[in-house]
């Protein structure tokens, strides 16, 4: 997998993202972590760095080395093991693991999407829970998902191969700048077949971390799927 979060990207990750919430993401998820918590994707840590201040033992996985030193530039208590996510193991086992921000599209193939989830459910606990946030696939080959002085978004997407790409054109320094990111839509369903066939099942589905309810006008979904207790 190519690493589109190196060099600049990764030094502005934190300001880009500075308006995403956190709190309502970490009250979902810390009654799950009192096992620990793996984040697959964890980047600078926007969603572990306040869970491990709350008491929770936290690792990572991460593609990036660029984004883990910005992690390691707020902490060296976190251990974070570099690599693909589908694949790369960390020590133990945890109650909870989760991917936040559709990361897990950016894995782009379905074997590999799958592979992410085995590998989640590999690293629970019995009766842990693997958690997701992610985007639910529109049906328009073009959509613009952000307008803005500084920043315009363009999803591109491709149902027959499911192929998604999101253009980023943002103003910096005054000029605009293109990033153009590959990753591979999934359904609600998709990742439902997914997590059956590696042992675990849906237990809750929401429309964002406020548990406000999932329905058809939803555009992303919070799914928890469950690792049964032996």
């Amino acid at each position: 997998m190519r690493d589109w979060f190196a060099g600049e990207v990764a030094a502005r990750y934190d300001a880009d993202t500075a308006h995403m919430e956190v709190e309502p993401v970490v009250t979902f998820l810390l009654p799950l972590a009192g096992g620990g918590a793996l984040e697959l994707a964890v980047g600078t840590g926007r969603i572990a760095l306040p869970l491990a201040e709350r008491g929770v033992r936290v690792a990572g996985i991460d593609l990036s080395p660029d984004m883990v030193s910005e992690l390691r530039k707020k902490t060296d208590a976190i251990p974070v093991e570099i690599g693909d996510m589908s694949t790369t193991r960390v020590e133990g086992t945890f109650s909870l693991v989760y991917v936040v921000a559709n990361s897990i599209l950016n894995v782009t193939t379905q074997d590999g999407q799958a592979a992410v989830l085995a590998n989640a459910a590999a690293h629970l606990d019995a009766g842990g829970c693997f958690v997701a946030e992610v985007v639910v696939p529109n049906t328009q080959r073009l959509e613009v998902f952000d307008l803005g002085d500084t920043h315009v978004g363009v999803d591109e997407y491709d149902l027959d191969t499911q192929r998604l790409v999101s253009h980023h054109f943002s103003l910096i320094d005054g000029a605009w700048r293109r990033r153009s990111i590959p990753f591979r839509a999934v359904s609600p369903a998709e990742l439902d077949l997914m997590a059956r066939l590696v042992g675990m099942r849906l237990r809750e589905r929401w429309d964002d971390w406020d548990r406000s309810p999932f329905t058809a006008e939803s555009t992303k979904h919070v799914s928890v799927w469950e690792k049964p207790a032996r």
